[in-house]
């Protein structure tokens, strides 16, 4: 699966005098995660990582989309009007995700889950066949919003419409990135990078250099660009690569636009740095997605509003688009054309 390379580069490794960097993998989220520890107490790095991966894997399996969780009994509750009490975890998401919701227009919406599955994004294989046009017509009429939950006090979420489905799919990852910042640094490791399927975020050093990834190219195995990340830094890519299906000639993407209830067709990649900062993790995960979604005319009007200064994005003819700010620190790949700098 294409995602985001992280660049390990062989001087910095045990080959040279310094200790190894410890990596521990699994496969969550719906796609291959991996944390790094770069510590000279082999034993403590490799603690600390595998509570990382316990904690993905227990978020993983509460917040399934369409496997039974907490989430699928919250749906199936607000599919027939009725009263849910949730967790206050889950109840926590609920309030923070509509007010991301908010922020990016409408155009990152966790509550359009019935539409995803209407794609077929709702389980490991897709493309079987396109949505019939009166289910999506009817969802379009619909038009069920993660704002039409009401969250009281005590964690009873009920539902203006019956149509709302919640797929978080969009946002735990991030979510995932900053709990995990959180439990390294508890546990007393300073230096590391954790990586799930392209949402990465780095922790101090990788023994006094910079931890340095790559940005996944859309249409070509290998990176389009690689950059050193500092100590908090999150960096998070949505993409038409990774779940997609192919039908005459046409790409279908994971990726949907609320507005028009189809898959997005004008942009290949986009990509956002997200400078050290309270949730970090979260932002790079969520905030790529409205700006993927927005289009060539809006993306930058939008990150403006969004405070998002650090953007790359790859429309879809394969043009590099990218902010002043991110340029500075960007090494293209060999081949890759000059990108349009957008201030």
């Amino acid at each position: 699966m294409r995602r985001l390379i992280v660049a390990l580069l062989a001087c910095l490794l045990a080959a040279c005098g310094k200790p190894p960097v410890q990596q521990q993998e699994s496969f969550v989220f719906g796609t291959r995660v991996e944390v790094l520890v770069a510590d000279a107490d082999a034993e403590k790095a490799k603690r600390a990582a595998a509570a990382v991966l316990r904690e993905f894997d227990r978020l993983h399996r509460t917040y399934h989309a369409w496997q039974a969780s907490e989430l699928t009994a919250l749906n199936a509750s607000i599919a027939v009007a009725r009263p849910h009490r949730v967790s206050t975890e889950l109840a926590g998401f609920i309030v923070e995700a509509q007010a991301l919701a908010v922020a990016g227009e409408r155009l990152f919406d966790p509550g359009i889950g019935a539409l995803v599955r209407l794609w077929g994004f709702h389980g490991d294989e897709f493309g079987k066949s396109l949505p019939d046009p009166a289910a999506l017509a009817a969802w379009r009429q619909a038009a069920p919003s993660i704002a039409d939950l009401v969250v009281a006090v005590d964690g009873t979420v009920t539902s203006r419409k019956r149509e709302v489905a919640l797929d978080f799919g969009g946002y735990l990852k991030g979510v995932a990135l900053d709990r995990a910042a959180e439990a390294l640094r508890a546990a007393g490791v300073a230096n590391a990078l954790i990586n799930i399927g392209g949402n990465v975020m780095a922790l101090g050093s990788k023994h006094g250099e910079p931890w340095r990834v790559g940005i996944q190219h859309p249409r070509q195995p290998g990176a389009l660009a690689t950059l050193a990340l500092a100590d908090g830094e999150a960096i998070g890519t949505s993409g038409d690569y990774q779940r997609f299906f192919e039908r005459d000639g046409r790409r279908y993407c994971h990726l949907l636009d609320p507005r028009t209830a189809e898959p997005v067709a004008h942009t290949q990649a986009l990509t956002v740095l997200i400078r050290p900062q309270a949730q970090a993790g979260m932002r790079s995960d969520a905030l790529s997605k409205p700006l993927f979604i927005a289009g060539r005319e809006d993306w930058r009007r939008l990150a403006r509003a969004l405070k998002v200064d650090d953007v790359l994005r790859v429309d879809a003819d394969g043009r590099v688009q990218v902010t002043g700010a991110f340029a500075a620190r960007l090494q293209l790949a060999s081949g890759v054309p000059a990108p349009e700098i957008i201030e």
